[in-house]
């Protein structure tokens, strides 16, 4: 399906065949969130196929998770590859056990692509491990450097740890920020702030909160108020550090807040939070699970910021089909073999597939596409405000490739109304829409999208 196609839809959505198969899905797994049931084998590029023969422009991309398209030429034979192969049927456990190639495989793939400042990765099962992990390491660096290095855990520590006590079990913290998305595993949970349906009923650390800059916008009209309220937000950020009722070990922070809304701050602010940690002595996480690989315009969403000195770890996954944090500090490997560990720690023949990903990306100069077709399709939705100013509003993204976002009445029927003409879109916060397409989207695909925006705006 080479090129730009027209969507089509022959039912509503979803279908006949898609409804009775997710009917039959939620008798033993729960269909409740499914929007439509997928034939992956028809899916192809920018295109998504349900079961009912319905093919849509796919500008969500599977939650922002699929960089190069659906069936990819040069995935499907990674993935028929002996590598891979080997990795599905022998699953190593990779910290007592590695292959002979992985070695080769992390310096060939994902350690090509390190930010700058990091030669070092741990992978992961998941986006939300990933975030798990490095708090632990940043955990783990706070007390090596408050014991001294070189000295031993004393028997009090050994003991008192199996009965989540003093001093084994310290009081220890990670500041994130309102509308947050880390994931959902106890830690990340924690840190988590966007919706309350993703913590409701669990058990939460006690760990500090600190607002993110509400911008106004058009941003080049509100220059002065955008940065007081970053500036007081980064007060608010050094107030908690010093004041926390324990010792805050890490910040965690994503590039633009994704699942709470789409939310941006300028590099100002982000600089500004570099500089803090460093003063404190706080690990500053970069949370690129959904913003990594291109997304931005950018290989990664930080490079924009120019900072002073690098993020001390990146997390990531989503367009990488694995996950994992990059690190340069040595010291944040633990003093101790297994501290850091698991069977598989993460899925190798993912990181294989990543590989793929990565030359794909490279090789075909996907992220500078991005950004270019990024600029292109951000000057469509400008005008698209300016005859729409009431179901278009704080359109925001420009510059950051295609990861564009913007406020409307009634953004779940939108998508609703998307669909049923051959448009995948998705929504995040209380009232934003987002568009995620994948690095192969083009310029022969924004006319397509613009067209069902104006029909679905014009017949409001």
């Amino acid at each position: 399906m080479p090129g730009a196609v027209l969507p089509e839809v022959a039912t509503q959505i979803p279908g006949p065949i898609s409804k009775a198969s997710a009917k039959k899905l939620d008798e033993v797994f729960d269909a409740r969130a499914v929007h439509f049931v997928v034939d992956y084998d028809k899916s192809e590029g920018n295109y998504i196929v349900d079961v009912d023969g319905n093919r849509y422009l796919d500008v969500y991309s599977q939650i922002a998770s699929v960089p190069v398209g659906y069936n990819n030429p040069a995935m499907l034979a990674a993935a028929q590859s002996p590598d891979v192969i080997s990795a599905l049927v022998n699953r190593p456990a990779i910290g007592n056990f590695p292959s002979r190639w992985w070695n080769d495989i992390l310096r060939e793939g994902l350690l090509r692509v390190a930010p700058a400042g990091t030669d070092k990765i741990f992978t992961a099962q998941s986006g939300s491990e990933a975030n798990e992990l490095a708090f632990k390491a940043a955990m783990m660096l706070w007390r090596r450097r408050e014991r001294g290095e070189g000295v031993a855990w004393t028997q009090e520590e050994i003991e008192s740890c199996l009965d989540n006590a003093k001093p084994g079990s310290p009081d220890l913290a990670v500041l994130a920020f309102k509308n947050s998305f880390h994931g959902r595993g106890f830690g990340s949970l924690s840190c988590t702030r966007s919706k309350a349906v993703h913590k409701l009923d669990i058990p939460a650390f006690n760990w500090p909160k600190a607002d993110f800059p509400v911008l106004q916008y058009p941003l080049d009209k509100h220059e002065k108020e955008n940065a007081a309220e970053e500036k007081r937000c980064l007060e608010q950020v050094e107030m908690l550090i010093t004041s926390w009722h324990c010792p805050v070990t890490a910040l965690i922070i994503e590039p633009i807040q994704s699942e709470g809304g789409d939310n941006h701050a300028s590099p100002a602010f982000f600089q500004g939070l570099r500089d803090i940690t460093a003063k404190h002595n706080v690990v500053f996480i970069v949370d690129e699970v959904q913003t990594g690989f291109g997304a931005t315009g950018k290989f990664w969403a930080h490079e924009h910021w120019h900072l002073s000195s690098p993020p001390d770890m990146i997390t990531f996954s989503k367009r990488a089909q694995c996950a994992g944090y990059f690190f340069g500090n040595e010291k944040l490997v633990p003093d101790t073999a297994y501290r850091q560990f698991n069977t598989w720690i993460g899925d190798p023949a993912r990181v294989v597939m990543s590989k793929a990903i990565i030359h794909e990306i490279l090789d075909k100069n996907l992220v500078e596409k991005s950004a270019r077709v990024g600029e292109k399709l951000w000057a469509e939705l400008e005008l698209l405000a300016l005859d729409y100013p009431e179901l278009v509003q704080n359109l925001r993204g420009k510059g950051k490739g295609a990861f564009l976002a913007f406020d409307t009445r009634e953004p779940a029927a939108l998508v609703g109304k998307m669909r049923s003409l051959g448009i995948n879109i998705g929504t995040c916060g209380t009232r934003t829409v987002r568009l995620r397409p994948m690095l192969i989207f083009g310029d022969e695909h924004i006319p397509i999208l613009m067209d069902a925006f104006r029909k679905v705006f014009g017949a409001a």
